[in-house]
């Protein structure tokens, strides 16, 4: 399902919506998206509707950060580890059944994620704080709550009037 925000704020918001109404202990949700794309804006909407303490920032140089709030939120930039060892490394199984965890880049781990995950893909739109975003639900438990993430992702909008350029 794609949804197309217009704003920062828009997709903050969405961000918010979920980790509102969504997710819960023990979820992973793979952000992905050119640099710049809103992979941080949406955490930072992940964050307030989590209600953690203190702003989400982007973790990049940290590589992990964490949050404590109605739930803890682990938030992950996997885009400078050289190899997938190094994320097993860094502790992240542990943080997984204890918070929801946001990993940035995480599409480059591929088989070290458990199958069980929401892919968050942020692309550009036509203007410049447009997105488009695409939930991609794998695995059952995000296959039982698809109903809840569609009611989302309608009362945000949707991508019935956007139109992939030509090629």
């Amino acid at each position: 399902m794609k949804v197309v925000t217009h704003s920062v704020e828009e997709t903050r918001a969405l961000g918010e919506q979920l980790g509102r109404d969504v997710l819960v202990v023990g979820d992973v949700v793979v952000l992905s998206g050119e640099l710049g794309s809103g992979k941080t804006a949406l955490a930072q909407g992940v964050g307030r509707g989590l209600d953690v303490d203190g702003p989400v920032v982007s973790p990049t140089f940290t590589l992990v950060r964490e949050y404590e709030g109605r739930v803890r939120l682990c938030h992950v930039d996997i885009y400078r580890l050289e190899r997938v060892q190094e994320l097993h490394n860094l502790g992240i199984e542990e943080q997984l059944e204890e918070s929801v965890t946001l990993i940035e880049w995480g599409e480059m781990a591929g088989s070290a994620l458990p199958p069980d995950r929401l892919e968050v893909r942020l692309m550009p739109g036509v203007g410049p704080d447009e997105r488009i975003i695409e939930l991609v639900l794998l695995g059952e438990s995000w296959r039982r709550r698809s109903g809840r993430l569609a009611e989302i992702v309608e009362s945000c909008g949707s991508d019935e009037d956007h139109h992939e350029p030509e090629e």
